[in-house]
């Protein structure tokens, strides 16, 4: 497999399982975001993978991001388009492996993995259901130069933010509804009194919405 991955297996084993794909943030590593798995839907695979590139001294990154003097932050873009193929490599391969209903592949992505998560929607549209995008942005600088919003219509968006964030502005996450309303996609957008993290009220609202 391209990447190492956690993954529980759902109540009922059908013929096909549709899969939840958990994407983790910068610094983390796949048992991050895992520990959601019990709470989460019983007819799915629950599946979550871990970045390619080593931070020391510890945790995992999907791409570079750098400072300069003054603080700025810069991702590297090119970095994560070659993740965003990884984690579509990925998809393919464990459908392989596992009996994945192919038409039922939702992504949960946390912060980086929120950013990679948009920009598989855009990338690889034909393989993504829904998306639930925790404490991100939309980064058009990874999204193709030509995409065809008609192959992008069926996915769905649930966005979250906290209002205190100090990693991940909320400003840069409240850009992303409208983006999206315009291209006549279909997106929940909620913010919560939090910094960098779920709460619990927004585990909940993205669980009931991928019910």
């Amino acid at each position: 497999m391209s990447l190492d991955y956690l993954v529980k297996a759902p109540k009922e084993i059908k013929e096909k399982n549709g899969a939840l794909l958990l994407i983790h943030g910068y610094g983390s590593n796949e048992e991050d975001l895992f520990s959601f798995a019990p709470q989460l839907p019983e007819d799915v695979y629950v599946i979550s993978i871990r970045a390619p590139y080593n931070l020391q001294p510890y945790g995992y990154a999907w791409y570079e991001i750098t400072f300069d003097a003054d603080e700025n932050k810069f991702s590297n873009n090119e970095q994560a388009k070659e993740s965003l193929q990884l984690i579509a490599n990925f998809i393919d391969e464990i459908s392989e492996k596992l009996p994945l209903d192919k038409s039922n592949i939702s992504l949960i992505g946390f912060s980086q993995g929120a950013i990679l998560s948009y920009g598989m929607a855009f990338t690889f549209p034909e393989k993504i259901n829904k998306v639930v995008a925790l404490s991100g942005y939309l980064n058009e600088q990874i999204l193709p130069e030509n995409y065809d919003v008609n192959q992008i219509n069926h996915i769905k968006f649930f966005v979250s933010h906290g209002t205190q964030d100090q990693v991940i502005p909320v400003e840069w996450a409240r850009k992303t509804a409208p983006y999206l309303e315009k291209l006549g996609l279909r997106i929940m957008y909620k913010e919560y009194p939090v910094g960098h993290g779920v709460a619990p009220q927004n585990f909940w609202d993205f669980k009931n919405w991928l019910d």
